[in-house]
């Protein structure tokens, strides 16, 4: 159930970013990418790149398959969407470190999906382990 929810997750904010302004983080995306990429890919391509990861994402976590790579994939991803804090802090953060502006609440949100994902890949490993400790039994 749990790659389904996040699945969609994806697809949802994967799909936004294929109509410009819709995603309340858009700006956000594409100058963070623009830092990450020193600027070597224009914008408008980097933020459909983003999209297609996103949505690619989305829907290999509700098919439930390639899990071990798509677990991966997701994590590097939700974890870069943590870069703006370092980047853009007058973005994030109000008068201080403690008061999130509203985007800095939408990053903040991703801290659940990065747990589950831990979550997720941790009970992937487990089978894993438990199928090769099966084989070495027979």
């Amino acid at each position: 159930m749990m790659p389904i929810a996040i699945g969609i997750v994806y697809l949802w904010f994967g799909a936004l970013k294929f109509f410009p302004d819709i995603s309340p983080a858009e700006d956000l995306a594409k100058t963070t990418i623009h830092e990450l990429t020193f600027g070597l890919i224009p914008s408008d391509i980097t933020i459909l790149l983003l999209a297609f990861w996103e949505i690619t994402i989305g829907i290999l976590l509700i098919l439930n398959v390639y899990k071990r790579m798509i677990y991966w994939a997701a994590i590097i991803h939700i974890t870069l969407t943590f870069t703006p804090w370092l980047f853009f802090p007058s973005e994030v953060f109000k008068n201080n470190y403690f008061q999130l502006t509203l985007l800095g609440q939408y990053i903040a949100k991703n801290i659940v999906i990065l747990a589950a994902l831990a979550v997720l890949l941790k009970e992937e490993k487990t089978k894993e382990a438990s199928v090769i400790t099966q084989k070495e039994m027979m």
